[in-house]
């Protein structure tokens, strides 16, 4: 039954895309900031703001996740709403809607057009944005986040596995600042996040090693991951930069401040059509773990 809720999630997530209005996530996120509000004083002790924040994940994320594994466990009726809330959780389409106009943007040479498409899927300056890295490692880190992390965790605890992780990732998303306001407060958002990511980046980096570039992907992954910030997009972004034989990474421009990045990839220059490739690379992922769960499906009830 997980192989053909998975399969229906991503049919219907394909051909429908992401709700255009009241998608859940966008209300989560407007229960996640009242609660914030409330709960998060960056004038107190920092064991306080880490406490808080603890306290403001287990709000938003226990009792939604509860509701969801009630009403999946619901005969016939559990299964049909477990294929909703995957499909919901997936963001698989979404990133073909959001890619696609910024590269036709570059294809018909009008810059400013493109920057502005990929100032909405990144927190970087419009004006310093180098477009086809920004959207190419935007790609390749949602292909973990908002892909393939969703379906091993639905794979591992059902819609309540998936709809639990992409909380998580959203609060990470809003909370994981290292700002004065965020910097305790998300602390435990940020660290569950990157626990829940473990294993579903290193799947998704060997992923993009061997459906790509696999020498240089595995040189990437092992030589560039350990120097990137994050411990799941490292390997995830250096492995896919190797499998696309691109450089990424680099200096980047946010809120005004430039920052130095480690280079990630081979020395190639990101080019636009670099973006379709990427995307191909995230599709063509989905097909060998959506293969590769058939299969054990398979061998389970033969």
């Amino acid at each position: 039954m997980t192989f053909i809720i998975m399969l229906s999630a991503l049919i219907i997530d394909w051909f429908a895309g992401e709700p255009k209005r009241l998608h859940p996530l966008v209300g989560f996120g407007t229960l996640v900031n009242k609660i914030e509000a409330r709960l998060n004083h960056s004038h107190h002790h920092r064991f306080l703001q880490f406490f808080a924040g603890m306290l403001a994940l287990v709000i938003c994320i226990v009792p939604i996740t509860v509701i969801t594994y009630l009403l999946s466990q619901i005969p016939l009726w559990g299964s049909l709403f477990s294929v909703v809330l995957l499909t919901l959780c997936l963001g698989h389409r979404s990133l073909f809607d959001h890619a696609r106009p910024i590269l036709h943007a570059m294809q018909q040479g009008d810059i400013e057009h493109a920057r502005t498409l990929t100032s909405r899927i990144v927190s970087r300056d419009k004006e310093h944005i180098d477009v086809n890295k920004a959207t190419i490692e935007s790609v390749l880190e949602n292909g973990n986040d908002a892909v393939f992390g969703t379906l091993f965790w639905f794979a591992i605890g059902g819609a309540a596995g998936a709809v639990a992780y992409r909380l998580v990732n959203t609060l990470d998303a809003m909370w994981g600042y290292r700002t004065q306001r965020f910097f305790y407060f998300g602390k435990t958002a940020a660290r569950l996040d990157d626990l829940l990511n473990f294993v579903p980046a290193r799947l998704t980096a060997l992923s993009y090693a061997l459906l790509g570039n696999t020498r240089k992907a595995l040189s990437c992954w092992r030589q560039q991951a350990p120097l990137w910030d994050s411990p799941n997009a490292g390997p995830v972004m250096a492995s896919g930069a190797g499998a696309l034989d691109v450089q990424l990474g680099g200096a980047a421009c946010y809120h005004g401040e430039w920052h130095q990045r480690p280079v990630l990839g081979t020395s190639n220059p990101a080019e636009a059509n670099d973006i379709q490739r990427a995307l191909r690379l995230v599709f063509k992922n989905v097909l060998l773990w959506l293969s590769v769960t058939g299969i054990i499906t398979g061998i389970i009830y033969a």
